[in-house]
Parts: C-alpha cells; sequence; structure tokens
C-alpha cells in the first residue's frame, strides 16, 4: 500500500516475519482468523473515502467490490498502463541485475550440455542445470533468498511446445534437443534458450534450423533504439513468408524482463509483436526468440528455438547472452 508517507508491505500471518525482513518500508501481517481481514488491514492503512489507485489486470471482479465495500474511495484509477510503461525501463542497478542472471542462465546452458548423453532422462539434465545456477547464484548473492530458479529440458516431440514440462523420456540418437534456462534472482527472470541436436540431424531438421537461426540473427540485427516493436515482426514475418516458413512461427519474437512470478507475466507493451507500437528506447530489455514448430508426421518435426537477451543503449544493443547457438556448436 503506497501512500503519500511511504509505503506498507501488508502480508499473511502465514509467512511470519519474512515479508518484513525484505521489505523496504513498514511492514503489516493480519491473520485469517475473521473473514476479510485482508481488506480490513487494507483499510487500516488506506482509511476511507481516498481516492485510490490499482492496477486493473490484476483486480478480480469479486476483489473490485470489496474495495468499494472496505475503502469507500472517492474515485478510482487504473494505474497498472502508467506502472507498465515505468518498468519498461530499467535502472542501472536493474541492469547489472540482469546481467547476472545472464551469466547464470550461460553457466546453466553449459551444465546442461555437460550432461546430455544418449539414455539419460530429460528430467536428470534439467536438475543437472538447476543445481548448477542455484549454486552459482547463492555465491554470488550470499545475501539474497533462493526460489523458482528452474529449466525445461525438452527432447523429440516434447520440443513441440515452448512450455512444454519436462519428462522421464531418455534422449535417443538423432533427438531433437531444447534447452531453457531461467535463473531467478531475487525475483528477477532472466533466460537462455537453444535448439541442439544429440547426433547428426537429418537434412529436413537441419534446414530448419538454419533458418530458424538466420531469423534469429536478422531479429538481433533490427533491435535499436528508435525501433518499433511491430516493425521488428514484421521483418522477421517477411524473412520467413519468404522461405514458406511463417506459418510455422509459434509466438512473438521477444519480450521484456525484470520482476517476474508464476502467477504473473511480462510486460504487455514490451513484446515483439504485430499488435505492439512501442518505440525502444534506452534502458529497456528485451529478448530475440524465433521459434519455429513443426508438426508431428513432417520432416523436421519438432520445435526450433534460440534466445538471447540485448539491453537498449543510446547507440544500439548490447547482447549479454553468451552461449553459443546454431549448428556448428550444440550438435552433440
Amino acid at each position: 500500500m503506497v501512500t503519500p508517507a511511504g509505503a506498507v508491505l501488508i502480508s499473511a500471518g502465514i509467512d511470519a516475519g519474512q515479508p518484513w525482513r525484505r521489505s523496504a518500508w513498514e511492514s503489516l501481517t493480519y491473520t485469517d482468523w475473521t473473514h476479510d481481514n485482508f481488506w480490513r488491514a487494507v483499510a487500516h492503512v488506506a482509511g476511507r473515502g481516498r481516492a485510490v489507485g490499482h492496477e486493473g489486470d490484476h483486480l478480480t471482479l469479486e476483489a473490485s467490490a470489496k474495495l468499494d465495500t472496505f475503502l469507500a474511495p472517492a474515485r478510482r484509477m487504473d494505474i497498472a498502463p502508467a506502472a507498465m510503461r515505468q518498468r519498461m525501463v530499467k535502472s542501472p542497478a536493474e541492469i547489472a541485475l540482469i546481467r547476472e542472471g545472464a551469466r547464470v542462465a550461460d553457466l546453466g546452458g553449459e551444465a546442461i550440455r555437460d550432461a546430455i548423453a544418449e539414455g539419460v532422462c530429460e528430467i536428470d539434465v534439467a536438475m543437472a542445470g538447476r543445481d548448477a545456477m542455484e549454486t552459482e547464484i547463492a555465491r554470488a548473492f550470499p545475501d539474497a533468498e533462493y526460489r523458482d530458479t528452474w529449466v525445461w529440458f525438452q527432447s523429440g516431440l516434447n520440443t513441440d511446445g515452448a512450455h512444454n514440462p519436462v519428462t522421464a523420456r531418455r534422449l535417443q540418437r538423432g533427438d531433437i534437443l531444447s534447452l531453457n534456462c531461467f535463473p531467478m534472482i531475487s525475483g528477477y527472470y532472466t533466460a537462455l534458450e537453444r535448439t541442439l541436436f544429440l547426433g547428426e540431424p537429418d537434412a529436413a531438421s537441419l534446414t530448419i534450423w538454419q533458418a530458424n537461426v538466420a531469423a534469429h540473427e536478422l531479429g538481433l540485427s533490427l533491435i535499436r533504439p528508435g525501433a518499433r516493436c511491430c516493425d521488428i515482426t514484421a521483418g522477421i514475418n517477411a524473412f520467413l513468408a519468404e522461405r514458406d516458413l511463417l506459418q510455422y512461427r509459434t509466438f512473438g519474437y521477444g519480450h521484456s524482463f525484470g520482476i517476474l512470478s508464476h502467477y504473473y507475466g511480462r510486460e504487455a507493451g514490451l513484446e515483439l509483436r504485430e499488435d505492439i507500437e512501442t518505440v525502444l528506447e534506452p534502458g529497456m530489455v528485451v529478448s530475440m526468440e524465433p521459434m519455429l514448430t513443426i508438426p508431428e508426421g513432417q520432416p523436421g518435426a519438432g520445435g526450433y528455438r534460440e534466445h538471447d537477451i540485448l539491453v537498449v543503449g543510446e547507440d544500439g544493443a548490447e547482447n549479454i547472452t553468451g552461449f553459443p547457438y546454431g549448428p556448428g556448436r550444440n550438435i552433440l
């Protein structure tokens, strides 16, 4: 709860003193002994009859009704769009943390590559990458708290969805592989995603992989201050359409970075999609991650994806991802 005088973190009694230990200002804990104690705690801080700003994209109909009941606001304003615009441009401290996240993701990728072998389960490879990242995060950030660093490692047709869960499938010679590392440092999310093959890919798979790598490199070249998200998207769309591959595009070509939770996503206004006209500016951090999914039964079936993180500066964009991509380095 942000007021002119400061900020109060309102948290549930089940979490005891942990929220207070990590908060920058005051902290108020409520119990669940009486229904709607959360809203009583909010009203205790905010008072009644005040002007209330809220993030409308997180406010359910039920919560909206209770806000009116307990706070009786003189007026309400949805501050979500304005808050999102502020979050799009990162501070130097945030960019430094994101750089560290990209470095940790690279280390996770190396651990995954080292763990890949014929007959090994997806889950075992994923755990190797997660353990490597958490070990490094704890070393580099000894005063942090550690939770939610994760890996998706997919093989064969399990690569067709970007967010497919890890399974116990055993790797086979000729498999397409998808490496996805997500270190979480104090709630800040970064990512590394790569296509690999266990053994030489067949001709159809190699052609599709090379085309996606070329789309990735084109996208990297288009990210710069002054570029519009929709124009970057149009450029890559045209490239894939010329090769009759656009129909296999899976999702938009990139997104913002920052605070992430399993319960909410990134900044919708900084996605590389056809409908986003946001102009890139210094301090923004975005990914480039084209993905082609070839359906089961077609030559080259599976999902192909490369993912780098770029920091937009005054004169261009800096790629802070170091793990190599493409057939030259990732045929194992």
